[in-house]
Parts: C-alpha cells; structure tokens; sequence
C-alpha cells in the first residue's frame, strides 16, 4: 500500500508554532510513524492569524460553554478560531485522513481534559475540549483521533495503529468502482480483526452484508463504515484475542498432527496467561497457514502484523 495520510498538529513535528515561539517535537509521530505517513499539519492558533510569540490563551466558562479568550487582556479569540476550524475542514475532507495526532491539553487542539477557567474565581476544571478538536470530531465522527499523550500508552497506540491502516484500505477500496464483491471481500478479510475489537458489533455488520443486496451500494457505506470504525474503537482484550485464536485453531484440527496440536493450544494457554506475547502464537499460526496452504486465513488482516516498530 501507499504511505497513511494522517493529520497532526504542527508543533509535534517540531515546527515552531506555539505561543512561545517553541514546539513539542515528538520523535515517534516524526521518526517512526513517519516512514509509514504523509502528514498533513496545521496549528489552528497560528493558522487564524495569531503571532508567533504570542500571549497564551485558555478556555473561560464551564463545561456547558466556554470561550476562548487571550489570558493577558481577555481579548476574545472565538470566533477567529471557530472559523479557521470550520474552514479546514473543507481542506482535510478532500484530503482522505486515515487519522489525526493531536497535541494534548491545547485549548484549541486538545481532545479531552482541557482546562477551563472559571469566570468568576479563576478555578479551574479538566472537562474542555479544544476549539479545534471539537470541530474535527463534529465533522469527521469516525476518524481515528488520539492525542500524542495517549499514544505513549502501547495498547491506546496500538489500537489507534490498527483503525488508521483500516481506513487506510477502505479508502482504497472506495478509489474505485465498487462492487458488490468488493464490499464482502473486505468484510471477510477483516473477519478475525473485527473480533477481537467486538463480537457484537461484527454479529451486525455480518447481518448488513447479508443484506446488502436489498440496499443501493451508496447507502450501505456509509452505515457500514459506522459500524466497522465503532467496532474498532472498542479496545481488544486478550479473552477476545483468545477466543479468536480458538476459531483459528479450528481451521486446523484435520491438519496438525498431535504434537502441533499440543503446541499450538500451549503457546495459545500462555498468552491468555499472559505469559507470552501475542506475536508468538500469531507467528506459529501464519507458519501453519503456509505450511497446510490455508487461503482464507492467509487473507485475514488480523493475521498480518503490521511492521514491529509501530
């Protein structure tokens, strides 16, 4: 596939944008996601017209309304911010995002636990959201976004790994005309990856594919692409990356003789105990799905790792 094209606030790829004139250079978006995407930057603050240096700026009021407003004077930003968001957002709908990267704890970038002052005493509560942040939520509901702090988290990145290659290939998929084929194909290819993330949501979306048929392709994507960009959100565990390895495993039983049996279940016992990685039964499985030339699950998305630096 082509590189990710991913959206990230500007100071994490060290560009000096921020109210100090400095950045937050942050290696692992630039360094190492970055051979694998083409970023897309903006910081809304510098982008509206504000200076570089420039007085900070913090969100007045309380979670149910709150402003933008400068901290040294109270000069109020809103409207300036509110409209550079809301323009952006025509640019990054033609650009196709597979994700976003944002900066946390920024009043306009900041996507969860931004400070809000009090008006009245100056007290603060973490229930804002940034200007920015908010509006690409509004607008792009499904995209995969994080903040650069969670990313630190390895299964919070991990996951958000996982959604931005989703959308990735759906993207691909919808580059062209597409079929009624193409759509059950990328069904039956994310099966197992689905899965992991939420039985119950791929139960649904098995029932829309069913039914696809019945429904103009135009108006099946759209309900699909909810469907499958909730399912992912929901964080795997290992009792669901185990109950997918049983499903795999049965793929084999005519095939493994007793002592591959034997060693796979082991291998499989100690993940669930937590003894072991999971790339090590997912290695052991993709070597017997070479080995007894097993087509279906050699397509599974879930199967193929991506690159171990991500």
């Amino acid at each position: 596939m082509g590189k990710l094209r991913l959206g990230v606030s500007s100071c994490l790829l060290g560009k000096a944008v921020r109210y100090d004139g400095g950045h937050k250079y942050d290696s692992w978006i630039v360094e190492t996601l970055g051979r694998y995407a083409d970023f897309i930057d903006l910081c809304p603050e510098y982008g509206s017209g504000l200076p570089v240096p420039r007085e900070p700026i913090r969100l007045v009021g309380n979670k149910d309304g709150y402003r933008v407003l400068r901290s040294e004077d109270g000069a109020d930003l809103t409207l300036q911010l509110e409209q550079y968001s809301i323009a952006s957002m025509e640019e990054l709908a033609q650009a196709k995002l597979c994700g976003y990267i944002l900066k946390s704890k920024s009043p306009t970038c900041g996507l969860e636990q931004v400070k809000i002052y009090s008006p009245h005493d100056g007290t603060t509560s973490k229930e804002g959201i940034g200007i920015f942040a908010r509006e690409l939520k509004r607008r792009f509901p499904y995209l995969p976004v994080e903040e650069e702090s969670r990313l630190r988290d390895p299964a919070v990145r991990e996951n958000f790994i996982e959604r931005i290659f989703v959308v990735k290939r759906w993207w691909e998929m919808l580059s062209k005309e597409v079929l009624v084929k193409d759509i059950i194909q990328f069904h039956t290819i994310h099966k197992y990856l689905i899965m992991t993330h939420s039985p119950q949501h791929y139960r649904e979306m098995g029932k829309l594919v069913a039914e696809l048929t019945e429904h103009k392709i135009a108006d099946f994507l759209p309900r699909y692409f909810e469907l499958l960009m909730t399912a992912s959100a929901c964080m795997a565990t290992v009792s669901k990356h185990y109950n997918v390895l049983l499903h795999i495993f049965g793929y084999f039983k005519d095939d493994l003789n007793s002592f591959e049996k034997r060693e796979l279940s082991n291998l499989m016992a100690q993940y669930k105990d937590g003894l072991i990685p999971l790339i090590v039964p997912i290695n052991r499985i993709n070597y017997y799905v070479a080995k007894y030339n097993k087509a279906y699950l050699r397509d599974q998305i879930y199967l193929q790792t991506h690159s171990l630096e991500l």
